[in-house]
């Protein structure tokens, strides 16, 4: 179960669980996986970022079982922007589950869409402020290797199951998401963290 505690005015008080934010990335990796070696490069860079916070965590467990806590401990000691930060995992974990978010959204509302026009749409709308012109080129690459959209659909499919129902749980998924998304969006910001680009 994922909890958050909205700021409000006082963003002391803000709470995001690690561990249960963390499951939430492995399922992302597990989709990736279903694509194949054609997201190899995405699920990298996810996973390295889902470890570093796993190995914060773990340094730990009571400290860390809050992101936030995690992110005003960095903020305090000057290293939130650094290169290896735990707060630029976060936020480009955070970015991750935008673009997952969009995509389920987008193909939810149009099974029938384009697959490569549905993940050009939600790049540009979540990843392509922040990554820079190598980033962008790697998804330029990566974009022309995506599945079509039956084969995707095909792949998160379980057996059985029909289009409808997996319809159905994409929009129950990204109903869930999109509010948790925007009080993490809120924190980012308290911290100075949303704007952060790709280096």
């Amino acid at each position: 179960m994922l909890v958050i505690v909205k700021p409000g005015a006082n963003h002391e008080a803000a709470h995001i669980p690690t561990k249960p934010f963390l499951s939430i990335c492995y399922l992302v990796l597990q989709v990736l996986d279903k694509i194949g070696p054609t997201m190899a490069v995405l699920r990298q860079d996810i996973h390295q970022n889902i470890k570093r916070l796993e190995v914060m965590h773990e340094s730990n467990p009571s400290m860390n079982s809050n992101l936030v806590e995690i992110l005003k401990s960095e903020a305090s000691k000057g290293n939130a922007r650094k290169r290896t930060s735990c707060s630029k995992a976060f936020v480009w974990l955070t970015r991750s589950l935008d673009f997952s978010s969009a995509l389920l959204q987008g193909l939810a509302k149009d099974p029938k869409k384009n697959m490569e026009q549905v993940v050009q749409e939600s790049y540009a709308a979540t990843l392509a402020p922040w990554h820079g012109w190598i980033s962008s080129a790697a998804f330029r690459v990566a974009l022309k290797l995506v599945p079509d959209i039956k084969t995707f659909l095909d792949l998160l499919r379980e057996k059985d199951e029909n289009c409808d129902t997996l319809k159905e749980k994409m929009q129950i998924m990204v109903s869930l998401l999109v509010p948790f998304l925007e009080d993490i969006h809120s924190i980012l910001k308290v911290y100075n963290l949303d704007r952060l680009k790709s280096s």
